[in-house]
C-alpha cells in the first residue's frame, strides 16, 4: 500500500515534509542504536561524544510535527488522503518506539558497573545484536527506497532470527538454567534480550507497511 502513497508524498509539499521527518527520524534513531549498544557492551564507561536524550526529544519533536501535518493535510483535503494519512501516523509511531528502548539500553548501561559481558550465552546475544542490527539497518534502506522485496526478505528473518532467539535467552534466564550468570548480569541481559527484540519488532512494523494495507501493519503479509 505504502508504494503508492509514497508515489502521492513526492508530489504534494505537505506529505513530502512528513515523510523526510520521518527518514530524519530513523537517522537519529539509527546513531543512538549503535551508541547505546557500545556503551552497554564495549565501553567501561557510559560516556558518549553526544547526548542521547536531546536526541530523543529531537525525535518525539518530529513525531508532533508528522502527526500535525497530516491532521493539516487531511483537513484541508478531506478523506481522500484518509488512508495515506493513517499509513504515516502509524509509521511515526513504530520510528519514535525504537528511539524509546534505544533509551532504554543506553540507561541500562548508565546503571550497570562495567561493560556487559554474555557468559555462556555471550554467543547467542552477539547473534541478536547482529540480527537486530541487519534487520534494522536494511528496514531504513527499504522504507527509503520502497524496496518490497527486500521488506519481504527482512519481515522473513524477524521471527526465526531475532524474536525466537530472544525469547530463548530470557527463558533460559529466568528459568535458573544458566548459573555462571551473576544476579545483575541475569537482569541486564535478559531486559537487554527484551529491548533488542522490541527494537526489531518496530523495524519490522515498519517495513511491512512497504507491503501490507493498513490494517495489516505490523502483521505478515
Amino acid at each position: 500500500m505504502f508504494k503508492q502513497i509514497f508515489e502521492l508524498f513526492k508530489t504534494n509539499s505537505l506529505y513530502d515534509k512528513a515523510l523526510k521527518e520521518c527518514h530524519e527520524m530513523l537517522d537519529i534513531d539509527l546513531v543512538m542504536y549503535k551508541f547505546s549498544i557500545d556503551s552497554l557492551r564495549k565501553s567501561e564507561t557510559a560516556e558518549l561524544p553526544m547526548d542521547l536524550y536531546e536526541m530523543d526529544k529531537k525525535i518525539n519533536e518530529f513525531e508532533r510535527d508528522v502527526r500535525r501535518k497530516v491532521m493539516t493535510h487531511l483537513a484541508i483535503s478531506g478523506t481522500s488522503d484518509l488512508g495515506s494519512g493513517l499509513v504515516l501516523v502509524s509509521v511515526v509511531i513504530d520510528i519514535e518506539r525504537i528511539g524509546d528502548y534505544t533509551k532504554n539500553i543506553y540507561d541500562m548501561a548508565r546503571n550497570h558497573p562495567a561493560k556487559l559481558i554474555g557468559g555462556s550465552i555471550e554467543k547467542q546475544i552477539q547473534s541478536i545484536e547482529k540480527n537486530v542490527t541487519f534487520i534494522f539497518e536494511n528496514g531504513i534502506k527499504a522504507f527509503k527506497n520502497q524496496n518490497i522485496v527486500l521488506a519481504r526478505k527482512l519481515m522473513q528473518t524477524y521471527k526465526k532470527e531475532v524474536s525466537s532467539l530472544c525469547d530463548e535467552v530470557t527463558h533460559n534466564i529466568i528459568s535458573g538454567q544458566l548459573t555462571d550468570l551473576t544476579p545483575d548480569q541475569s537482569a541486564s541481559l535478559a531486559l537487554y534480550s527484551r529491548y533488542m527484540k522490541r527494537i526489531a519488532a518496530h523495524s519490522r512494523n515498519l517495513i511491512s507497511s512497504i507491503v501490507n494495507p493498513f490494517e495489516r501493519i505490523g502483521y505478515p503479509e
